[in-house]
């Protein structure tokens, strides 16, 4: 009566087979996958903040530069209109 209960065991799946439904491969795969990815995550959260501080300041530099060019047009025009005032002043007295 006993050996009936044994009869319906799989004596030829390993652990990983029997109680995750893996084999070893794809166990094996599994945990590779997952280390991998939280290195990944570790690898960001460690130098993310280095990232995030650099595209920010990139940022802030791009701002700097767009008023930059906005003053120096500003002056350009500024400049233009007094040289060609003077030049027609200039071509006034001849």
């Amino acid at each position: 009566m006993n050996d009936d209960l044994y009869d319906d065991i799989d004596l030829s799946e390993s652990l990983s087979e029997k109680y995750l439904g893996l084999s070893y491969k794809k166990l094996a795969l599994f945990t590779v996958l997952v280390l991998s990815f939280g290195a990944y995550i570790g690898y960001l959260l460690f130098f993310g903040n280095h990232s995030l501080e650099v595209l920010l300041g990139l940022d802030e530099y791009e701002l700097y530069l767009k008023d930059e060019v906005y003053r120096l047009k500003s002056e350009n025009a500024d400049m233009q209109k007094e040289y060609f005032e003077l030049k027609g002043l200039r071509s006034e007295h001849k």
